[in-house]
């Protein structure tokens, strides 16, 4: 049994990310979901935010070395589209801006899906007041 050591390639269904890369948004848009579907035929009826607008051109001249700042945003509702794929881009989550690193994997996500807008609770041991009997507890 032969085992190879090569990583596997990326393929979002059934597609190479060069080729996803050279396929233009209409023909993107009939590979993705329903909802990214929607919105990309929308995107391209309607015209892109101006967020997003904004945040493709950052991208686009971050990939040639020409923005050297980080990519911030409030776009939280953009879709990862292939050209997208290796850049960091700062999300805001409604506090802080959350670097999120694009990967292949990410493709047809929104960019909202990757930096979280709650954190998650830390429980701890009950402490004095946290229940009626301890209330009346000395507090020595």
């Amino acid at each position: 049994m032969i085992f190879s050591t090569m990583a596997k390639e990326f393929r979002y269904k059934g597609y190479t990310l060069q080729e996803l890369e050279q396929m233009s948004l209409e023909e993107l848009a009939k590979i993705m979901p329903a909802r990214q579907r929607r919105t990309l035929l929308r995107r391209l009826k309607f015209g892109w935010s101006d967020q997003q607008k904004k945040l493709f051109k950052k991208i686009l001249l971050a990939k040639e070395g020409k923005y050297k700042k980080p990519i911030k945003t409030h776009a939280r509702n953009t879709i990862i589209l292939p050209f997208m794929v290796g850049v960091t881009v700062h999300v805001y989550n409604g506090k802080e801006y959350v670097p999120v690193q694009i990967k292949p994997e990410m493709i047809g996500h929104y960019l909202g899906e990757f930096s979280f807008t709650t954190k998650r609770p830390k429980h701890s041991a009950p402490g004095i007041g946290a229940t009626r009997s301890s209330a009346h507890v000395s507090k020595k």
